[in-house]
């Protein structure tokens, strides 16, 4: 049989492959606390993030929400619509820009994501309590991480 050509002996001996392994294994948990709000991830992240972003601006539209939320365009409109139709999110058009909507999260969005919050949040708190004391550590690792680079 040939072998592979890695560097690896095992698999679990590559960064990229444990990441992507821990990122399965928590997106189930993600999903599991979300499950009762009736939200994706993607869509849980629009909504906060498009939340927040209400709380600190005035006007709030899809393409502030997407580079916040690192999330493409079309996927971020396409969330939307479902948060639209859901009845989370309210579009309007954009002061001076017809080509842009204004976003703002209903009461009943507001309601939702502050409970939505709170489980994801427990669901974060159980799943990356074993590192114990090198949580720090590792939110700063994976902060490293998560900047984006041209390689």
């Amino acid at each position: 049989m040939k072998k592979l050509p890695s560097r690896h002996e095992e698999a679990k001996e590559s960064p990229g492959y444990l990441l992507w392994q821990v990122s399965n294994v928590w997106q189930r948990h993600i999903r599991a606390a979300l499950k009762p709000f009736d939200l994706t991830h993607v869509q849980f992240v629009v909504l906060a993030v498009t939340t927040k972003l209400g709380e600190d601006h005035d006007a709030v539209n899809q393409a502030d929400v997407a580079r916040a939320a690192a999330i493409d365009k079309m996927m971020t409109s396409q969330v939307v619509r479902a948060l639209v139709e859901k009845g989370l999110l309210e579009r309007s058009p954009f002061p001076n820009d017809s080509r842009s909507f204004r976003l703002e999260t209903t009461d009943r969005g507001l309601t939702l994501i502050s409970k939505a919050i709170e489980a994801v949040e427990h669901a974060d708190d159980l799943f990356f309590a074993r590192l114990g004391e090198e949580q720090a550590d590792f939110k700063q690792a994976l902060g490293k991480l998560a900047t984006p680079e041209v390689l």
